[in-house]
């Protein structure tokens, strides 16, 4: 008998009423029943956050479009899985999957940013009961090595969950790790002209695969080239009227790469295509780095990686096209580079 199938009858009715929840309580060991299901099961709300940030806010209605979630036993075998693939629903404050699991321990294994397909791929032929959870695996889509496209974003999350025999509803967070990166590089120069057809952008990195556990794979390396490039000038009015205006030219290019590893830098190499030579080669990682700052100082170095997503880099040419390497900008702040470094 549930309540829906009840028939009021006056004072009769709202006695029997009382009775059953009375009888209800006593059955599930003094627990609530669920939302309505009628019966005494333990059930588990799964929300997700995306603060790991650098402004340490909460972003994951706004840049989540898809979501899979992965539920392991204490065997690492896969017993539930669920697919969320409505924007509109991710969008939605206090957005949560529901799961209803026997008593035991559990791993939660998160990647969100899968399903459109057009950037990363699931590795796995996903199988209740017989997927392990060392088998979910995400490789970069390249074409031959190369990746020229602004990927969408991919997120990682994973956490234990310990199911009580306790009925009733609980709630839980998983905190999401943001792996894509844009990475913006601008060339100024005040002297003369440049145009965006010289110069020719590509990162190395060997992160075309990730690991279940969101670790790089060694042995996948990708080669990114941009996927906007842009030139322009701006100019600045001198206050001093004996002096003349100053103009800078610039070229900008934009790339988005896979997860950084510290200790692992991509490459940043900049080619003069007029000359077929080198302007400019350095590490990415190790130089954002070095701005990590005094309020960031806590954070270790992979923390900081991961909390960053974006990176503008402005370096300066001289009058032949070549670096001029006595400093550069990093995400607005400068670096004076030494012979230590170079």
């Amino acid at each position: 008998m549930t309540m829906k199938n009840q028939i009021k009858i006056g004072k009769w009715g709202s006695m029997l009423a009382t009775l059953f929840l009375a009888l209800s309580t006593i059955s599930c060991e003094k627990s609530i029943i669920y939302e309505g299901e009628g019966d005494c099961g333990t059930y588990y709300n799964i929300s997700f956050k995306y603060d790991y940030n650098m402004k340490y806010a909460d972003a994951f209605t706004k840049e989540v479009r898809s979501l899979m979630l992965f539920v392991f036993d204490a065997n690492e075998t896969l017993v539930q899985s669920v697919t969320v693939a409505d924007e509109a629903s991710l969008a939605t404050e206090g957005f949560s999957v529901p799961l209803e699991l026997a008593a035991g321990n559990y791993e939660l294994l998160a990647w969100a940013g899968l399903q459109s397909g057009e950037s990363f791929s699931l590795l796995a032929n996903v199988v209740e009961g017989v997927t392990k959870k060392q088998e979910l695996q995400v490789a970069l889509n390249s074409v031959a090595g190369v990746s020229n496209k602004d990927l969408k974003p991919l997120f990682h999350g994973a956490m234990p969950l310990t199911v009580t025999s306790e009925p009733g509803t609980y709630n839980e967070t998983m905190s999401l790790v943001k792996d894509t990166n844009v990475i913006r590089i601008l060339l100024q120069q005040s002297s003369d002209t440049i145009v965006a057809e010289k110069f020719r952008f590509e990162i190395s990195a060997d992160n075309g695969l990730l690991d279940y556990d969101n670790s790089v794979v060694a042995g996948n390396d990708v080669l990114y080239t941009p996927w906007s490039i842009s030139s322009g000038s701006a100019s600045t009015a001198s206050v001093e009227a004996s002096r003349a205006d100053t103009s800078v030219s610039v070229v900008v290019a934009e790339l988005t790469i896979n997860r950084m590893i510290d200790g692992k830098s991509p490459i940043l190499t900049v080619w003069n295509n007029e000359e077929n030579k080198k302007v400019l080669s350095i590490p990415i990682a190790d130089y954002a780095l070095l701005v990590k700052g005094y309020y960031n100082s806590q954070m270790s170095a992979q923390e900081y990686l991961d909390r960053q997503d974006e990176y503008n880099m402005t370096f300066f040419l001289d009058e032949d096209g070549s670096w001029l390497s006595a400093s550069i900008i990093v995400n607005s702040w400068k670096v004076v580079l030494n012979n230590d470094i170079l």
